[in-house]
């Protein structure tokens, strides 16, 4: 995971301090691009302890299509909680709980009159496509909808995913971020895609490529930056290996949403001690 280190070591190079929605201010830098070669093995981050259980249970939650943070809560997940709480929802008119249009229902329902699910399922015309027709240049997924994005408290930061199939059998995605938390959040958000093209793959029976992984403003809050520079320290180790379920093999949509956790190995990860860091809200 040298390439995540790269980014860490790019914006404390080149960011130029920002002031930002949270008050807490960062150092940014505009337009970056990192790659991920999957068939090397998972890039799962290794000089800081990730939560792969959690960044799996909430891939899981975006793609059932729930705007509920109780129902992530459900799988043992609370990293939505600080935007789920009445001060946050009850300026949307919304309850305690409910996030409103953010991905699930976007990915499943894009364009709908929330909370009907009367949009498009963008994830099941996704697969058809993969299947139906591999050679298109349209394997599209959007989070961002102009008219929903001030509907939320936090509307979408990974905003677009693109897949391309080469040739017969091997499938690459390139995700388009364009807010980037370069401590906290994109090494969940690295691994939490990399997940999803290895569970596409699998299920639309294709080999996993690449993920490319391009950002908009990518930054560090002031209040990571020494927690940046201590992970720079440490040396990363190998890869983990993960390996899906055999029953999910070629089940296409159905075998998508039926994935969870226990449909999913992970093998020889070897990593540093966790760092704490406040998260922004």
């Amino acid at each position: 995971m040298k390439s995540y280190l790269d980014i860490l070591s790019h914006v404390l190079e080149n960011g130029v301090e920002h002031e930002d929605r949270t008050g807490v201010g960062t150092l940014s830098v505009f337009g970056y691009q990192t790659r991920f070669d999957l068939r090397e093995g998972f890039p799962l981050l290794t000089t800081k302890r990730l939560p792969f259980r959690w960044i799996a249970e909430e891939l899981f939650w975006f793609l059932s299509g729930s705007s509920s943070e109780q129902d992530l809560r459900d799988r043992g997940v609370d990293i939505w909680q600080e935007w789920a709480d009445e001060t946050h929802t009850s300026r949307f008119g919304r309850k305690p709980g409910d996030l409103g249009p953010v991905y699930g229902y976007l990915w499943r329902s894009f364009g709908g009159d929330y909370p009907n699910r009367n949009g498009v399922d963008q994830i099941a015309r996704l697969l058809h496509e993969i299947q139906a027709n591999p050679n298109s240049r349209r394997l599209i997924v959007t989070g961002w909808d102009p008219k929903s994005c001030d509907e939320v408290d936090l509307p979408p930061c990974h905003t677009l995913f693109h897949f391309k199939v080469e040739g017969e059998h091997l499938l690459h995605c390139q995700l388009y971020q364009r807010s980037a938390d370069a401590f906290l959040g994109v090494p969940f958000n690295i691994a939490s895609y990399a997940l999803l093209t290895r569970l596409v793959a699998h299920v639309c029976d294709l080999t996993p490529g690449e993920f490319v992984h391009t950002f908009g403003d990518l930054h560090l809050y002031n209040n990571h930056v020494e927690q940046a520079r201590i992970q720079l320290t440490r040396k990363p180790f190998m890869r983990p290996q993960l390996t899906l379920d055999e029953s999910l093999k070629g089940g296409g949509l159905q075998g998508l949403l039926a994935a969870e956790w226990s449909h999913i190995k992970l093998d020889g990860y070897k990593h540093h001690p966790k760092i704490q860091a406040e998260v922004a809200v």
